[in-house]
């Protein structure tokens, strides 16, 4: 199956939700190449951007579940078709 790099950067205002992003994280482990992870304490806020080499479909789920989780907003970059 044809896989797309992307880099996906998430913002997680609600600190108690912070295991449950984690959790998705973990799940799709197979596919993360890095993770980097600042946290912000003057506004109280993680960053943590991911590289992810995986199908579409896995990107889009991954995305979409870490949305999903109150206090997290997310958003995806794709590299050029490689």
């Amino acid at each position: 199956m044809e896989t797309r790099v992307a880099v996906i950067g998430i913002i997680i205002e609600n600190k108690d939700n912070s295991d449950k992003v984690n959790s998705v994280l973990h799940e799709y482990g197979d596919f993360i190449i890095g993770r980097m992870g600042i946290p912000y304490r003057e506004k109280g806020i993680s960053i943590i951007s991911i590289a992810v080499d995986a199908p579409q479909t896995e990107i889009s789920a991954l995305s979409g579940k870490l949305g999903r989780i109150e206090g997290v907003s997310v958003k995806a970059a794709y590299a050029k078709n490689l």
